[in-house]
């Protein structure tokens, strides 16, 4: 027997709905596929390679029909980098096409260990119930830790959540429940932060009887990441594009991983810039 054939495979397989990454596609059927190995055209493998592909490609599990899997084959560290090796799994009966694609690389106890956008056209099309080998690298900085577990661990589609509101404590507390479902309402309507964004959005405006400019922002966080922001310089402008406040903000306030957390800011008059202010549009920015 080939030495090869003795190797197990390190990862585990992450399957989901094809509908859930792919507009088009239909529901998930109860009708095994097994998969057929595909090589990318230009991809230069050993007569030894392919035989070890197709050998593993064998011993997979079928899908059900219209998935879309990841399945963990080994990793090797290269130099400071972690290269991950995966069949790419279609079950569908048409071809695939990726785009640019997050993936999750997570430990046997479901910890993330690892996160990285991939340019996963690079790929081609991927033929129908067929399964495409690939290496993913990760280099450290798209890595959480550098204790890499050798099996039970898997690469996995990150399926973003919808951007949702954020609400403090005492906001719940203040707004009635029919103003929260207002605020929810908003911004599920809005078009989310880009991946990585973090932006404001004005909600309300107005200037009080002592000349203070009290403005309630969306705070838009885009990332993966919770954010505290320490300290929030803001800048107001009105219909005529006018700088009315300019300001920076000393504050502890954590705005969840792709979430909007409404917040009240006020300018003291000191700050003021303008007396006649048209508000029927404006806009608040963080400055670059």
């Amino acid at each position: 027997m080939l030495p090869f054939f003795k190797k197990k495979k390190q990862g585990e397989d992450s399957t989901i709905q094809a509908n859930q990454l792919f507009d088009g596609t239909h529901e998930q059927q109860d009708e095994d596929v097994h998969t057929m190995l595909s090589i990318h055209p230009l991809m230069s493998l050993t007569a030894e390679q392919k035989y070890y592909f197709q050998y593993m490609n064998n011993e997979l599990p079928p899908l059900k029909k219209n998935q879309v899997s990841l399945s963990g084959i080994e990793w090797k560290r290269e130099g400071e980098n972690y290269v991950i090796t995966a069949f790419v799994r279609n079950s569908l009966d048409k071809a695939i096409r990726f785009d640019e694609t997050p993936l999750l690389f997570i430990g046997p106890d479901g910890q993330v260990l690892g996160r990285k956008i991939f340019p996963m056209q690079e790929l081609g099309d991927i033929p129908p119930k067929s399964s495409r080998p690939w290496r993913f690298v990760f280099t450290k900085q798209d890595l959480h830790t550098e204790h890499i577990p050798e099996t039970g661990w898997k690469l996995a589609f990150e399926l973003k959540k919808p951007h949702r509101l954020d609400l403090e404590e005492s906001w719940k507390k203040q707004l009635s429940k029919e103003d929260q479902d207002k605020l929810e309402q908003l911004v599920r309507s809005l078009t989310p932060p880009k991946e990585g964004e973090v932006n404001v959005m004005g909600l309300q405006a107005q200037v009080n009887e002592e000349g203070n400019l009290i403005v309630t922002l969306l705070i838009r966080n885009g990332t993966n990441k919770h954010i505290t922001f320490e300290q929030l310089p803001l800048i107001v402008e009105d219909a005529k594009g006018d700088v009315v406040a300019r300001g920076a903000f000393t504050l502890q306030l954590e705005v969840k991983a792709n979430t909007s957390k409404p917040w009240t800011f006020i300018f003291p008059k000191s700050l003021v810039q303008k007396e006649t202010v048209d508000f029927s549009t404006w806009r608040a920015y963080i400055p670059q």
